[in-house]
């Protein structure tokens, strides 16, 4: 990622929505009827690559983790266990309401 900043303004774009989640310089979530995705600012020494894919299911009790044979982290939860997961990162995250 060049920069967070220039992929929030790419993804907003992209997504013809705005961001549901900023923590400044360091992460974005957007979240659309058809797609919850989001971004992070990869720590220095560490080379780009996709982290995990995550589905957000409103019927899911619990936060749940897989990885398939790729060595790719699956993840499913639901929507408060993602804001709690958020919040635990980053308290003072901006959140649109």
């Amino acid at each position: 990622m060049r920069s967070l900043e220039d992929s929030i303004a790419d993804y907003t774009q992209r997504l013809a929505a705005q961001p549901h989640v900023i923590v400044p310089d360091q992460y974005a979530l957007w979240r659309t009827d058809t797609v919850n995705f989001s971004i992070r600012q990869i720590p220095a020494g560490e080379a780009p690559a996709l982290r995990h894919l995550g589905w957000e299911d409103d019927a899911a009790s619990a936060f749940s983790e897989t990885r398939d044979c790729n060595g790719i982290v699956w993840e499913e939860f639901g929507p408060e266990q993602q804001l709690q997961e958020i919040l635990g990162l980053w308290p003072d995250a901006q959140i649109k309401r």
